[in-house]
């Protein structure tokens, strides 16, 4: 079983940042790099929506709504991917989740899935 590790989450203030991190302990080095690797979001009382994604070729997609603020990327030789978030909004309240897949083309990842991480954003 793959095993992601989210950490990074807290509380901001509207309008500032954080860094969110997904550790990969369950994926060997020398396949990660093949993974296509995703965060999530999940606020109450909503589904689950793809907030930003990363295939094994490098190509990136964003949730229209975070366009412009959050940045997905990921570190092969750490086997780490990052979610940089700036300008935050309280609409951005969400638990945030890592997910992998051993699909590496894919946009949606879906195979495996951390434990999420809580973003609260203050008004």
């Amino acid at each position: 079983q793959v095993r992601l590790v989210e950490s990074g989450g807290g509380f901001v203030q509207a309008g500032g940042s954080l860094r969110l991190s997904c550790a990969t302990p369950g994926i060997i080095l020398s396949t990660f790099w093949s993974r296509a690797m995703g965060w999530y979001r999940q606020a109450p009382g909503k589904e689950r929506e793809l907030v930003a994604s990363i295939t094994s070729g490098g190509n990136i997609n964003y949730a229209d709504s975070v366009k412009g603020r959050f940045t997905i990327s990921k570190n092969n030789n750490r086997k780490l991917v990052y979610l940089e978030m700036s300008s935050l909004k309280p609409e951005d309240t969400a638990v945030y989740y890592c997910a992998a897949d051993r699909d590496g083309t894919k946009a949606a990842p879906n195979d495996y899935w951390g434990q999420g991480t809580q973003v609260t954003v203050a008004s």
